[in-house]
């Protein structure tokens, strides 16, 4: 089987090269019928390939093994995580493909075939991310996702909005690209390796931890945590989200900064976890740390949106806070726990991206006060919304729901409060949305601070105005929950994440009488706190308290990056005590 690994890697970019080389003439429904079957065929193959990665599947591609340990080939290794973030970017892939089917407004140019070759291109780039053994070959296809993600988040390029938002995305996720390649430089000059097994190992041959060691921690991990939009490095989240089309937007949210995450917690274990490495003690003071502090702005800042696609950005925010806090406990069950949170926070992130997206093909704005009682009618739309937000609570038996369970277990103490705090504000935010906007409760509220960025007449995906909403979005946010509730609901499935993840080192992950009493509180504070903002908007206050962290949102490019050198300066600083003692 580990021969298909490159094939794995291979099938989307083959799939965009024949839409590119004939999208110009095919009809619109075979290049998207094309883009679909590529796109399937390779989660299939994930799939098939994740079910048999015990043990791990190991491929050089082209031939090049190493001759007497030493290798300059490309090494691709297929393991539970790895290829389980695979098969989940291409299920995403798949369903973005399918909400989009015949809907979404053709390319410039009329080109039928060029946003499902964007698409599968993005596919493969977060395939061979996922699967890649070797730095160097993860940082490329680090970048062909993030290239194909600023072309994609700027799509229609005759919107000024669209073009600066992609541009707010690329200069910051560039430079944490070479943020990651001067890591990469370090190391190799430090081992003459590679492949991260062999950095490892090359890194303890060296001695202690030193200040090289440090700077090639904290320019990696800088280019990961800028993907996986951790505080202070998110600001190009909230801002690429407000003008990306909606099928990208369940693809970033879903699982591409979901691969940041996999990214620090791969490369921490494989580079930097040896005796000469990080210790495992300042790895865990950095990204509790960074983790909170994630948690929190993301949760707060979620609460006073209007523009209802930021909204859920800093939903996404927030959740990773609560990722980053599980990968730095080190342990077997945090690790299973963050498992189960990314997969069912992946199907509920894009169901609510996709049901937003409705609204704005549907009445030309994303704009929770202008939309207050206009969307009475969309019945269907409202029910997949509420359980949406319920499940982004933490409600049993929702996959989210057990992979907090599981995590606030494993971390224990203040923290649990943090994960039920979280779990609330953001749920909250979306049931208040739901309230006013599906179902007309409470009264239209007033006008916001000048600096609060709105949803308001927005353009529509669409060539003109729904009049009738096409099943296919619909019906994929509905299957999307419904994969959600099975991540938590179907027996043994849980067992099966938690041994592609960690083996048999930690026990099976499971619902516990905790676990339902946490996920219930959170739910009813959700609810409580949708319920107080809909009745009684005065009582939660209209937010000036937190006017200075909402103007950093400046739309600045310059202001974002200065935030960046902050970031990675804290990392260091936070990771530094381990080094001066060794």
């Amino acid at each position: 089987m580990h021969h298909l690994l490159p094939v794995l890697v291979a099938v989307p970019p083959l799939g965009a090269t024949l839409l590119v080389a004939g999208g110009r003439h095919l009809p619109r429904v075979v290049a998207e019928t094309v883009g679909c079957a590529f796109a399937a065929g390779t989660a299939g193959l994930a799939i098939v390939l994740l079910l048999n990665s015990s043990p791990p599947l190991t491929e050089w591609v082209g031939g090049w093994t190493p001759k007497r340990g030493e290798s300059v080939g490309i090494v691709l290794v297929g393991d539970g995580p790895g290829l389980g973030m695979a098969a989940l970017a291409s299920l995403l892939t798949v369903a973005a493909l399918a909400y989009s089917w015949r809907y979404f407004d053709e390319a410039p140019r009329r080109h039928a075939g060029s946003f499902p070759a964007l698409m599968l291109l993005f596919q493969g780039g977060m395939c061979g991310f996922a699967v890649a053994g070797d730095l160097f070959d993860a940082f490329v296809f680090f970048e062909l996702m993030s290239v194909v993600a600023y072309a994609l988040t700027g799509h229609r390029v005759e919107e000024a909005k669209a073009v600066q938002g992609a541009l707010s995305f690329g200069v910051l996720n560039s430079l944490g690209a070479y943020a990651v390649l001067m890591g990469i430089g370090l190391l190799y000059a430090r081992t003459g390796e590679l492949a991260m097994v062999k950095i490892g190992q090359g890194l303890d041959r060296h001695g202690g931890p030193d200040a090289l060691t440090l700077a090639a921690f904290a320019l990696v991990l800088t280019g990961l945590l800028v993907k996986a939009a951790a505080v202070p490095f998110h600001f190009w989240l909230p801002d690429a989200h407000a003008v990306a089309p909606t099928p990208v937007c369940m693809l970033l949210s879903g699982v591409m900064v979901e691969l940041g995450a996999y990214g620090v917690w791969r490369i921490y274990r494989t580079v930097f976890s040896g005796p000469a490495g990080i210790p495992a003690s300042d790895l865990e003071r950095a990204l509790v740390v960074l983790g909170v502090l994630t948690a929190a702005v993301g949760a707060v800042m979620c609460w006073y949106q209007r523009h209802i696609k930021r909204l859920l950005a800093y939903s996404t925010v927030a959740h990773m806070g609560l990722f980053l806090i599980g990968i730095g406990s080190l342990s077997p069950e945090a690790d299973d726990g963050v498992a189960l949170y990314i997969l069912g926070h992946a199907g509920v992130k894009a169901a609510l991206f996709a049901c937003t997206g409705v609204l704005l093909d549907r009445y030309g704005s994303v704009d929770e006060h202008a939309l207050h009682g206009r969307a009475r009618r969309l019945r269907g739309v409202a029910v997949l919304y509420v359980v949406g937000a319920l499940s982004l609570a933490g409600l049993p038996p929702f996959g989210i729901g057990l992979g907090k369970a599981v995590l606030e277990e494993s971390v224990g103490g203040p923290l649990t409060v943090l994960f039920v705090a979280v779990s609330a504000v953001t749920a909250g935010a979306v049931l208040r949305v739901a309230a006013r906007v599906f179902f007309g409760l409470g009264t239209q509220p007033g006008n916001e601070s000048s600096y609060e960025t709105t949803g308001i007449d927005e353009e529509p995906e669409t060539r003109h105005r729904l009049s009738r909403v096409p099943d296919t979005m619909t019906t994929v946010p509905a299957v999307l929950l419904v994969a959600s509730l099975a991540v938590g609901a179907v027996p043994g499935f849980a067992a099966a994440v938690g041994h592609a993840v960690s083996g048999e080192a930690a026990p099976s992950p499971h619902w516990t009488v905790a676990g339902l009493l946490l996920g219930l509180t959170s739910t009813v504070l959700a609810l409580g706190l949708a319920t107080l903002a809909v009745t009684r908007p005065k009582l939660l206050g209209d937010g000036a308290w937190m006017a200075p962290v909402r103007r950093l949102q400046s739309g600045h490019v310059g202001d974002y990056v200065a935030w960046m050198l902050v970031g990675t300066t804290l990392l260091a600083a936070l990771a530094l005590p381990g080094i001066l003692n060794s």
